[in-house]
């Protein structure tokens, strides 16, 4: 029978079955076999404290009793037998030193003596294995080969279960900061769905991880995450932070009625931006957050996703900062990955395309030249401007390859006007963020310009004040010195509505101020918006650059800018935005000049000219 009870737990360790099912097995067989014996199974954890795995015959009550036990030479028969390694045996619990603090929990259950065997395997202490008796006595000789037969089974079903745990513990893992990977995160996040209903996620990533790898290597990258990973873990519930990959980290909040989400997403911000020395660099990590509060109706997957959505909008509009979902956030998301899509479709079907706007010289209404804007046919035919699918170009691929697509038209049909000898000077286009962080901007705009014919001395380069004053790492600034030194003017667009412009044209000037439609729209408001565009001029005027004032719509507006000495301007009242035909054809008709403009200056204030 013990032969044949050996064999059924040898096939159930084998075929991989619960540990708790085998013992529990093992545990019933043994007490059919032997009369007024009640079995028990505990487990020794690495803090020294004895674990309920198996009592089948016990009463839950005394099982959750014993639970946690920390072992000692005297506590109980189990607690001394795993304490000493050796067999302890009491055969009157009633009278017994190691029983005197715990008796009064076995003996109203009918329990009187008590017998327990140290469960040995690779030379330690896994556990115990106890048999309670209902009588005041020890064991039988049968009984010594029974509990010799089980405790060895025992061992060899507990270090199975040790290794697969291991095995699983290395394979949910991250190997680079010792938190728990992508696996075991899929697997709580379920977990503590399935049982808690106020609870949240809070995802995280570095900023300038890549910056980093860049810059000092991958050793240094890999500090900064390590650093990173050990910063979120310290300011968390225990194993609930993870490391999802890359720059990416998630922090589940149990419990939300325990943590203030505001607050803890303000301490691992503290806590992370602290300097770090990685790899001998001294490191200043940032990171963004984004996070979503779980409710009844939401799945764990539709919580990661408004989490995610809260981190992506974190990123492009709060960077360093955490933002939490709120109602609506996806949906304008959504609208910006359909956005993508479009212009992605539209790019591959050669639907994107410039057309021209006139930049004229107010005193003499001669056309210095184009600004280039980016327009996208529909599928119907009609003709979308570039406001309504703004959002797409805030993808960085997006936003490259439009501006690899416009600088390929635009040098093209500027190279055939020139060889033409049509009257214009040059064409400015827009730069994005990502245009300058790509690397190589000037030289891919030479390489347009000499593959098309024309000078790179006709190109504006246009950037907005949100690109030339937020980059705070050099880019920029490198970049715009190094187009100016290739003879491609730089223009500052949207001028007056950053901050600190004046201080940061003193170290990287620009050729070109573009005075923005608000202020011209504002010209004759009571509240100034002349003496401010005056002041814009004459601070122009001083640091000898040109002006151009946008969106000029009226005659009155170009007429009040002209007698304030601007230079140049541009707007509906001279031309929308013409499709390159149209713009050559103005060239050639016009011999270079806004006909109704020129004729206006020339009758009203005779003809001059600031070349």
């Amino acid at each position: 029978m013990l032969l044949t009870l050996q064999n059924k737990i040898l096939e159930m360790i084998a075929k991989g079955q619960p540990l708790a099912e085998v013992v529990d097995f093992l545990c019933r067989a043994v007490e059919d076999m032997a009369d007024d014996i009640v079995c028990s199974v505990l487990l020794l954890d690495d803090e020294k404290r004895l674990r309920h795995l198996s009592g089948p015959s016990l009463p839950l009550e005394y099982a959750q009793a014993i639970d946690g036990i920390q072992i000692g030479h005297g506590v109980g028969s189990c607690g001394t037998a795993a304490y000493n390694g050796a067999p302890v045996i009491v055969t009157d619990i009633a009278t017994h030193a190691f029983w005197a603090p715990y008796k009064g929990l076995v003996l109203p259950l009918g329990l009187k003596a008590c017998w327990s065997t140290p469960i040995i395997g690779s030379g330690k202490v896994l556990g115990t294995f106890g048999f309670y008796y209902r009588n005041t006595r020890g064991p039988s000789a049968v009984e010594h080969n029974l509990v010799a037969a089980s405790v060895h089974l025992c061992a060899i079903a507990i270090e199975r279960d040790q290794r697969l745990a291991e095995r699983r513990k290395l394979a949910e893992t991250d190997g680079l900061t010792g938190l728990p990977n992508r696996s075991r995160f899929n697997e709580t996040i379920t977990e503590i769905a399935r049982r808690e209903q106020n609870w949240a996620l809070v995802l995280l990533d570095l900023d300038n991880l890549k910056m980093v790898n860049d810059t000092f290597g991958h050793a240094a990258g890999d500090d900064l995450i390590r650093t990173a990973g050990l910063r979120i873990a310290e300011r968390c519930d225990p194993g609930m932070a993870f490391r999802l990959g890359g720059d990416e980290f998630a922090i589940i909040v149990p419990s939300l009625a325990e943590t203030d989400l505001d607050r803890l997403a303000e301490d691992l911000i503290a806590a992370i931006k602290s300097p770090a020395d990685c790899s001998g660099h001294l490191i200043y990590p940032k990171a963004t957050l984004g996070g979503a509060r779980a409710d009844r109706e939401l799945t764990p997957d539709q919580v990661r996703q408004n989490a995610d959505y809260a981190l992506y909008h974190a990123k492009e509009s709060a960077r360093g900062q955490f933002v939490e979902y709120v109602p609506g956030l996806g949906s304008a998301i959504f609208e910006r990955f359909r956005a993508v899509r479009e212009v992605d479709q539209a790019l591959r079907d050669d639907r994107i395309d410039a057309h021209y706007q006139p930049v004229v010289e107010l005193s003499t209404g001669r056309i210095l030249g184009f600004e280039s804007l980016c327009r996208m046919t529909a599928p119907d035919g009609r003709l979308i401007e570039a406001a309504q699918f703004y959002e797409a170009m805030k993808d960085a691929h997006v936003g490259i390859e439009i501006t690899n697509r416009m600088l390929e038209r635009i040098t093209r049909d500027g190279g055939q006007w020139a060889r033409e000898g049509l009257a214009f000077s040059r064409i400015g286009f827009n730069l994005t963020a990502a245009d300058f962080h790509r690397g190589r901007l000037t030289e891919r705009i030479a390489s347009a310009c000499k593959d098309n014919g024309m000078a790179p001395s006709m190109i504006v380069a246009e950037v907005t004040e949100s690109v030339y004053l937020t980059q705070k790492d050099g880019v920029v600034a490198d970049e715009i010195r190094r187009l100016r030194n290739l003879g491609i003017k730089v223009a500052l667009d949207d001028f007056g509505t950053g901050f600190a412009s004046l201080t940061h044209l003193l170290t990287v000037p620009v050729d070109i101020l573009k005075i923005d439609r608000r202020f011209v729209q504002r010209l004759f408001d009571a509240g100034g918006g002349s003496v401010i565009t005056q002041g814009l001029l004459d601070i122009a005027e001083g640091l000898g650059m040109w002006v151009i004032a946008e969106g000029i719509e009226e005659e009155q507006q170009a007429e009040h800018l002209l007698g304030l000495d601007c230079k140049g301007g541009q707007g509906y009242f001279f031309s929308r935005p013409l499709h390159r035909d149209r713009a050559l054809q103005l060239l050639r008709e016009g011999g270079g000049y806004h006909p109704g403009w020129k004729d206006f200056v020339e009758s009203r204030f005779g003809r001059r000219c600031y070349g």
